[in-house]
């Protein structure tokens, strides 16, 4: 790792620390103007998220709908609780062939989307410690009164998320301030999203609020419209069991 990443791994609670997890569970509200561009109004306002820390997958819950979105990579499956199956797709991602930011959304679309962005949102940034990811500590920026270091990152081919190369801005303590990309399935659309709220979790320090805006020239945040707002409430990081 560079001296970037270390430092951001250590505030966030430390690689060691992080290897000892399996997943975490979120209560989130998931909203913003990018949903009604979809046709998908409040679909995210209220679920439950399991995301996996070991690989890519992250089940999404929809409390009272008696509903579940599993994503991965390669899959979406749409389920009952029970396991009843209501619909899948598999190679998810060729289904947004030609879209842009304004083509509406199936059900498999938003789980797919939400699945590859909230996967690698909780994963970040011990992610980037994992094998076929490179990074490369870049001109920093001033914002917020503050200096953030950047950290350009390279997702390996396997990985599914907003595009290959994105762009991590870290404040003075180490933590995430700002998440800069365009996402290939919105047509290369372009989104920062701010960090804030952060709360230490069972040792993992983890953002619970985050807002996402377009962006234009170089990196100059769009104000209007928020696309995307994430707030989290309770949260488990969970551990695996102890053998016996």
């Amino acid at each position: 790792m560079n001296a970037l990443l270390d430092a951001a791994v250590a505030a966030h609670g430390g690689l060691n620390r992080w290897n000892q997890v399996t997943s975490i569970t979120v209560d989130a509200s998931v909203t913003g103007a990018l949903w009604s561009l979809k046709g998908q109004d409040d679909a995210l306002k209220d679920v439950r998220l399991d995301v996996d820390t070991t690989r890519e997958r992250l089940t999404i819950d929809f409390p009272g709908q008696d509903r579940q979105a599993v994503f991965e990579p390669r899959r979406v499956v749409l389920q009952r609780r029970d396991g009843t199956l209501i619909d899948t797709r598999d190679d998810p991602e060729t289904s947004f062939g030609g879209h842009q930011l304004q083509t509406p959304w199936d059900d498999i679309h938003l789980a797919y989307f939400a699945g590859e962005a909230l996967w690698t949102y909780l994963n970040t940034p011990f992610l980037y410690t994992l094998p076929g990811f490179t990074t490369e500590e870049i001109a920093p920026v001033e914002a917020d009164g503050e200096t953030w270091r950047r950290l350009l990152v390279t997702f390996p081919d396997h990985i599914r998320s907003h595009t290959r190369r994105q762009i991590s801005c870290f404040g003075p303590d180490g933590l995430l301030r700002r998440h800069d990309f365009t996402v290939d399935v919105l047509g290369g659309a372009t989104g920062l999203l701010y960090a804030t709220g952060y709360r230490d979790v069972d040792g993992i320090v983890i953002p619970t609020t985050r807002r996402g805006y377009a962006w234009q020239g170089d990196y100059e945040r769009v104000p209007e419209p928020l696309l995307v707002a994430i707030d989290m409430g309770d949260i488990t990081v969970r551990r695996p069991r102890a053998a016996g």
